[in-house]
């Protein structure tokens, strides 16, 4: 056994029913004076609720999916305007990309307050959409110093996109078993994320006012983040930053739809990837595991039901076959690649 693995320099703290008190506790030791807050409308009263006492300088509120350069542009400006010293971000990974796009260009430091299982607020990735394409990159600046995590603040995710997000999580378990950089490290990150959501999503569907389910699907969606920021991106997420990119398609739904059909194009080509998923499922193997999880917790099935074109397919699959990171377990070919944009944009069951 042989591997080189980085460690990214982050604390987490979690806990439930904790999060005002824990954030605060990061902002006095960042030493933080002016904090700027991202947070979405739709989460202002839950944000507030969550930083009242800091020192808020300017609360910002203009959150797009896949962070336009022309948003990323607005926030950058406000947080120089504030003079704020500090990022704070609450929400999921819209709001958690944009405070990293703030971050890129002035370096500010910046605690993220996670909504959902999106994982962004454990990587070192940052991602802008321009013209239609969706560009990414890594860059320790973007990196938030700390995570408070709080399974309560998830209780406003309605099922539906509680489901979408915990398998976007579990597509970034997923896409670390092979990604470029994986190593045994990152497997064994992933798959206890993906025995954590696997536990947990079936009990946000059953019970959503239950605070076990969330726990266990946060906890999840965090070790799922981490072996991802290490492993780097795979196909799975190429496939949905082009996707996303280029038809504005919903990013957690994007992914939960896509997610099968990778699994089923990589796993029968490495084996050991493959059986340590199916046991994380506890199934016979890991396609039939996802698809047992699917079924129950009734997730997403076609890129058309997104609103993508029938007419988009050719054009995704070519720009998916150039994005694909190297040493994919199976071959990426165009005629592969465009037979999977299409069964997933039709719904049908992956091959």
């Amino acid at each position: 056994m042989q591997f080189v693995h980085d460690s990214l320099p982050q604390r987490v703290r979690f806990a439930t029913g904790a999060a005002a008190e824990n954030l605060a506790a990061e902002v006095a030791a960042l030493g933080a004076r002016r904090v700027m807050v991202i947070a979405g409308a739709s989460e202002r009263e839950l944000a507030d609720r969550v930083t009242a006492g800091l020192p808020v300088v300017n609360r910002h509120d203009d959150v797009v999916m896949h962070v336009p350069v022309e948003v990323a542009e607005r926030a950058q400006v406000a947080a120089a305007a504030s003079r704020a010293d500090m990022v704070v971000s609450v929400g999921g990974g819209s709001t958690t990309g944009l405070a990293k796009a703030v971050a890129l260009s002035t370096g500010l430091p910046i605690v993220a307050v996670p909504t959902t299982y999106a994982g962004s607020e454990a990587t070192a990735v940052w991602g802008l959409t321009e013209d239609l394409v969706k560009t990414t990159g890594t860059d320790a600046r973007v990196l938030p110093r700390a995570i408070v995590y709080d399974a309560a603040l998830t209780l406003s995710l309605p099922v539906g996109l509680s489901v979408a997000s915990g398998l976007n999580a579990l597509a970034h378990c997923v896409d670390s078993m092979w990604a470029p950089r994986t190593d045994p490290i990152n497997r064994a990150l992933a798959a206890e994320g993906v025995r954590a959501l696997r536990a947990g999503l079936p009990l946000v569907v059953k019970d959503p006012d239950g605070l076990e389910g969330r726990e266990q699907a946060l906890y999840g969606a965090y070790l799922s983040a981490v072996a991802f920021a290490s492993a780097g991106s795979g196909l799975h997420h190429k496939t949905c930053h082009v996707l996303g990119g280029m038809f504005n398609l919903p990013h957690a739904q994007t992914h939960a739809v896509v997610l099968p059909h990778v699994l089923a194009f990589n796993a029968p080509f490495t084996q050991e990837a493959e059986q340590r998923l199916a046991a994380a499922f506890g199934s016979r193997t890991a396609v039939e595991g996802l698809a047992g999880l699917r079924d129950e917790l009734g997730a997403p099935r076609s890129l058309r039901d997104l609103g993508m074109p029938r007419k988009g397919v050719p054009a995704a699959a070519e720009a998916v076959v150039a994005a694909a990171p190297a040493g994919n377990p199976r071959p990426v070919t165009l005629d592969a690649v465009t037979a999977l944009i299409s069964d997933a944009w039709e719904g049908v069951e992956p091959r």
